[in-house]
């Protein structure tokens, strides 16, 4: 009588620890689901346009969007070297094309900013341009230098 005591104490306390094990196991699997189905990959969407200043094609430089405080994206800055006729297509590193719909600050590269003489388009918290990315992105957006 004794032993099967001890027998069933011992099988009770092995069952214990296998559903608390196997409590542990699924709370971690169901922790770990989201991150496992998703890759962090934020959604992105189109923007592209083209960068004017004095009527002509701004080139040899770049353009970058600063996400403002409130997007749910604080990753790295979408940007874009601008093309011999002004024309960018922004993309956010490591994603890819597009950039996450939200609110930005536009900027031009420093060196460029500098160079038609509008330092403050250099810089976020000076730029004047700002835009609101919709889910369906953008397609032909004009920048106007003035």
């Amino acid at each position: 009588m004794f032993k099967g005591r001890d027998r069933a104490a011992s099988s009770s306390a092995a069952r214990r620890s296998f559903l608390t094990s196997s409590g542990t196991l699924l709370l971690w699997v169901l922790l770990m689901m989201p991150a496992g189905c998703s890759d962090g990959r934020p959604v992105l969407v189109n923007v592209s346009g083209k960068v004017v200043f004095q009527g002509q094609p701004l080139t040899a430089g770049s353009v970058s969007m600063i996400p403002a405080g409130d997007n749910d994206f604080q990753g790295d800055a979408p940007s874009s070297q601008l093309q011999l006729d002004g024309q960018f297509e922004m993309k956010t590193f490591p994603w890819g094309a597009g950039v996450t719909p939200g609110r930005y600050t536009v900027i031009l590269s420093s060196e460029l900013a500098n160079r038609i003489r509008r330092p403050d388009y250099g810089l976020a918290e000076k730029s004047p341009l700002k835009v609101i990315v919709p889910n369906e992105g953008i397609s032909n957006m004009e920048i106007v230098i003035p």
